[in-house]
């Protein structure tokens, strides 16, 4: 609050339209005139080849800027976060925000990152051991509670080790054995924010590298369900192993994202359908992010999953919401 101040006061009269509207990340800048008076004002005439050419701009305009592109690109704040200066209102900046920004970029990289970095490290290797030596046991009910004791343990390392904090709500209907978790999907992170309040079984494809390792360790100590390429464009063999997983009431949960991409945190796209076929409860989860702290949405074709990690390892926190909704009944 004390940035926007001291920018709008030192901002010239000059340009009022610039502080009446906020800016938008958009790609384009839409005319406000309606179609109706555009034309009118284009020629007295019905109509002219050169029409085209409105017509065709109108066209681009709609299909550039639509409301669903805009969830695909990084929410725009109303005040700036000390993170990065992106918001066409900002560019009037003072010396002194200047100071308090560098001191900033000080604190994140060379303080919170490499603390963050170490605490990572000794989540994702607590992970693969703990898993590893789990997944040897028989099956039982021991081996059931040390896994789950795991996944909890290094979740909440790795939440830690980006500041996490999230605030639970309604604990009263969260996800219980033998049924489907759905929920909103803004961030590769999402399963760890999930897993840190409660183990659920994840459902993804086969993946190499780090991510495969760990995959690789993760499944023989939890019943995840991880899908060769192959199987995942077979969709009745993908429906029938997880109608095979809700169907053991003594397993855990199903985390799915049915959203089936990253969306940027203000809204919530349709829901692929699927994951409601297979019967069972279905528990609806919403996931909420503050910006203020860090943006969390993954723009994966802006950001590869290194950059973007950097990203948030070395934003302020990682500050969120998660609602559990009352559970529905499918048959």
């Amino acid at each position: 609050q004390w940035a926007t101040i001291r920018i709008e006061k030192g901002v010239k009269k000059a340009q009022p339209q610039l502080l009446k509207t906020p800016a938008a990340n958009v790609i384009i800048e839409r005319d406000e005139t309606t179609m109706e008076k555009e034309i009118a004002g284009l020629h007295r005439v019905d109509f002219e080849f050169s029409d085209i050419f409105y017509f065709c701009r109108k066209g681009f305009e709609a299909i550039v800027e639509d409301e669903v592109t805009q969830r695909f690109s990084s929410e725009e704040l109303v005040s700036w976060n000390l993170l990065t200066r992106t918001n066409v209102n900002f560019h009037y900046v003072s010396l002194r925000l200047t100071l308090v920004w560098v001191v900033g970029v000080v604190v994140r990289y060379c303080f919170l990152l490499p603390l963050r970095f170490t605490l990572a490290a000794i989540g994702i290797t607590s992970m693969i051991v703990g898993t590893t030596v789990v997944g040897q046991l028989p099956n039982s009910s021991v081996k059931s509670y040390l896994s789950e004791l795991v996944h909890l343990t290094c979740s909440r390392i790795l939440v830690r080790a980006l500041s996490g904090t999230i605030h639970y709500h309604n604990k009263e209907n969260k996800p219980q054995k033998g049924g489907i978790c759905v929920a909103n999907h803004t961030s590769p992170i999402d399963t760890i924010i999930l897993t840190n309040d409660g183990c659920y079984a994840m459902v993804g494809q086969v993946h190499g590298g780090l991510m495969g390792v760990i995959q690789r360790a993760t499944v023989k100590a939890c019943p995840h369900v991880w899908f060769e390429r192959s199987e995942v464009k077979d969709r009745h063999l993908v429906t029938k192993r997880l109608r095979e997983h809700v169907a053991d009431k003594s397993k855990l949960p199903i985390l799915i994202f049915p959203e089936g991409t990253c969306i940027n945190n203000t809204s919530v796209m349709m829901f692929k359908k699927g994951s409601f076929e297979i019967g069972g409860t279905i528990y609806p989860v919403a996931i909420k992010y503050d910006p203020q702290f860090g943006d969390a949405f993954w723009n994966s074709s802006k950001y590869n999953i290194v950059s973007y990690l950097l990203r948030i390892m070395t934003s302020w926190a990682i500050v969120c919401n998660v609602w559990y909704m009352p559970p529905m009944v499918r048959k």
